[in-house]
């Protein structure tokens, strides 16, 4: 994933209907970053799905070629693609394929055909929003992990058995890149532009976006709650609601149980029919999640993440940290801390002794 002394070339297959926000959010983080660095980093170009001049289906007459390239997004906009598949570069170091929400089922042959080739060829492959269900439909993605918007998670999971399917906003498995699309597609950039050219370009990045944080790898999708634990039982997720909402300052199981509506009893019957759990085992995953959530993703220190997810003192959040994920919050934080920020923490300290010193 190292890049080289040239720049990367990435080319962006627009299907019909393809996210303009998830295409957008990925061209622009690659244009800022040759911005940013005031170097020629990254080239991009954008594909039709067409094949080139042919006879439209409905009038019978032949297309010109600019009609080829035209392909209109999601929000109605057309965009003209640089290329048709024909006359597609040859030289690209990764393909991008822009689907649309929810995934269009539907087999193109000559597109698969042509996504085979390119893999045969090692040039890398993505998918943007639901760009991902065609690479598993071309069998691309058969032993791969990868994501997709959650709206099609289950549909790629249980059609696709050899691709190893998560929810998290984007993998990168060797040479498939994939992302949930929306927003999702600058995070996979950043990351792949801080594999490349350093994290601290893709932190420039971020703050001219105006971003909160650089999401990783590792976070799962925003899903709806319904969809998430599998059920449609109201006081269950209102149950579950009212815990997110109270991670500070957990509630008991009765007063939950108060809260929603139901008995104490009913209420456990619902975790344990529904998600194979207890509310209090359930509340606990919650708390901890978060806290990994705040020790690898912030700076605040660990005192005030334990605090913040509920924990009265130190050391009962130590050990229930380490019982559930087999290592300390300290050791969690000192494997999270990337090198870079850890040599620019060093430097930092260099230059203070430095002006006490003189």
């Amino acid at each position: 994933m190292q890049a080289s002394g040239k720049p990367q070339k990435y080319g962006f297959l627009l299907l019909p209907h393809f996210s303009m926000l998830a295409f957008s959010s990925a061209i622009e983080t690659l244009h800022m970053a040759n911005w940013i660095s005031g170097k020629d980093l990254y080239r991009f170009c954008t594909i039709s799905a067409d094949q080139g001049p042919s006879r439209d289906k409905t009038t019978g007459q032949n297309l010109s070629d600019a009609k080829c390239k035209e392909v209109v997004s999601s929000v109605g906009a057309v965009t003209v693609a640089d290329y048709v598949l024909s006359d597609a570069p040859s030289d690209l170091d990764a393909v991008f394929i822009c689907g649309a929400s929810p995934a269009m089922p539907e087999e193109n042959l000559m597109l698969e055909a042509w996504l085979k080739r390119l893999s045969k060829r090692k040039i890398a492959l993505g998918g943007i929003c639901t760009g991902s269900y065609l690479l598993a439909q071309a069998g691309l993605l058969d032993g791969y992990r990868a994501t997709i918007h959650w709206w099609s998670i289950t549909n790629l999971r249980e059609t696709f058995p050899n691709t190893i399917v998560s929810n998290h906003l984007f993998e990168v498995d060797r040479d498939r890149f994939t992302c949930s699309g929306g927003t999702a597609s600058m995070d996979m950039m950043l990351f792949l532009i801080g594999k490349q050219h350093g994290m601290k370009l893709a932190g420039s990045i971020s703050e001219q976006f105006v971003c909160e944080r650089i999401r990783t790898n590792e976070d799962p999708q925003r899903i709806p709650l319904q969809i998430r634990l599998g059920t449609s039982q109201p006081k269950l997720v209102e149950a579950v609601q009212l815990m997110e909402a109270n991670i500070q300052e957990p509630l008991s199981p009765d007063d939950i149980a108060f809260h929603v509506g139901v008995s104490r009893r009913h209420l456990e019957r619902l975790f344990k029919n529904n998600l194979n759990n207890v509310p209090s085992r359930y509340y606990l995953e919650l708390r901890l999640n978060h806290a990994k959530q705040l020790l690898t993703q912030t700076d605040k220190p660990i005192v005030q993440v334990g605090t913040e997810c509920g924990f009265s003192s130190a050391p009962h959040f130590s050990t229930t940290y380490k019982g559930f994920f087999d290592l300390t919050p300290r050791e969690e934080r000192k494997q999270s801390v990337p090198t870079e920020r850890v040599n620019e923490s060093a430097d930092r300290k260099k230059r203070q002794l430095w002006q006490k010193k003189f």
